[in-house]
């Protein structure tokens, strides 16, 4: 099998899950390198690696870039991502900047890996809570066509990024220990609360950054702009792994027992769904597993042709570190 060289660009949350990921997943890798705005020495799992900085000619001679900036954290691959691709290297990105760009495929390989024949050099991972939602969402549509989504995500504080996660584990410790919670990624506490804002207000709609770019993202990858989607972004006291409440509306009649066939068959994707015996997904079964975990199916009342359901699958996995790892799979394949 052909080895490639291969290089990470940054080195937090999903950068490191990313260098776990290729290993697990046997990634056919001839070299790793990871890059990032300082060299130092990081340490991953117990082994010493060296970090080198993330300047054009460091994507010399390499084959596949992953670049792992988070929801926000503009600049890596506004800076360097088209350099690299001069290079003759394949750019997979995980942050935003070109998700809506007309150059560049945006991916879920499960879903349209037929857009991977049209890139340039640049992928667009998309956002995490559009690729859980999806997983499920897309057999459906193929189905029976849908019309409307109506979603709620509940996401966890990992798809902040570290920082939100140690917040997160400080104020859960302070509170215990009856001291005042420390407080600096969020407006407000984190723990024992709800937050319904994740991304930020731009504009006048009232909507989101990480609102619009569910309905966005859904439009590109299904190829449907017709599709009407509504969402509330929440952020949760949970470590990892976001859950979404999607209500779906279909051209066609869709009933519970026939979603769960399609969604049985559907790669990358786990029906667990018994809510009498309390089996359903939740964050926790989610978090560390590659499939996107969806249940309690069941008819929407409020609507002709539709669907009620709930599904987990872990951001930094499937939601980011994972999916891009698919892509480059992908078109290694074939």
């Amino acid at each position: 099998m052909k080895q490639y060289n291969v290089c990470v660009v940054g080195i937090g949350a999903v950068g490191t899950e990313m260098v776990r990921l290729l290993k697990a997943r046997k990634f056919p890798m001839k070299s790793l390198t990871i890059l990032a705005r300082s060299e130092r020495i990081e340490e991953i799992d117990g082994e010493k690696i060296q970090v080198k900085v993330a300047a054009p000619e460091a994507f010399e001679g390499m084959d596949f870039a992953f670049f792992a900036g988070t929801e926000g954290a503009k600049g890596a691959s506004q800076t360097l991502g088209w350099e690299a691709v001069k290079r003759g290297c394949v750019v997979i990105d995980n942050g935003d900047d070109f998700r809506m760009d007309e150059r560049v495929p945006l991916v879920i390989p499960e879903i349209n890996p037929q857009a991977l024949k049209s890139h340039q050099g640049l992928i667009a991972n998309p956002n995490c809570s559009t690729i859980i939602a999806l997983m499920p969402l897309a057999p459906l549509h193929q189905a029976a066509t849908i019309k409307r989504i109506v979603a709620s995500t509940y996401q966890a504080v990992s798809g902040t990024g570290a920082p939100a996660v140690k917040e997160l584990d400080q104020q859960v410790r302070a509170w215990a220990a009856n001291q005042p919670l420390p407080r600096e990624v969020y407006p407000h506490q984190i723990a024992f609360n709800v937050l319904p804002s994740v991304g930020s207000f731009k504009d006048d709609s009232g909507e989101s950054t990480e609102e619009i770019k569910m309905r966005k993202e859904t439009h590109k990858i299904l190829g449907d702009d017709s599709i009407r989607v509504g969402n509330t972004c929440v952020r949760v006291p949970v470590f990892n792994g976001h859950s979404i409440s999607i209500n779906v509306e279909f051209e066609k009649p869709l009933t519970p027992a026939q979603a769960r066939d399609l969604l049985a068959k559907a790669r990358g994707v786990k029906v667990v769904d018994d809510p009498k015996n309390a089996v359903y997904p939740m964050p926790l079964q989610a978090s560390g597993n590659y499939d996107v975990l969806v249940g309690r199916i069941r008819k929407d009342q409020s609507c002709d042709n539709g669907l009620v359901l709930w599904c987990a699958g872990d951001n930094i996995w499937k939601g980011a570190a994972q999916n891009a790892i698919q892509i480059a799979e992908e078109l290694i394949k074939g």
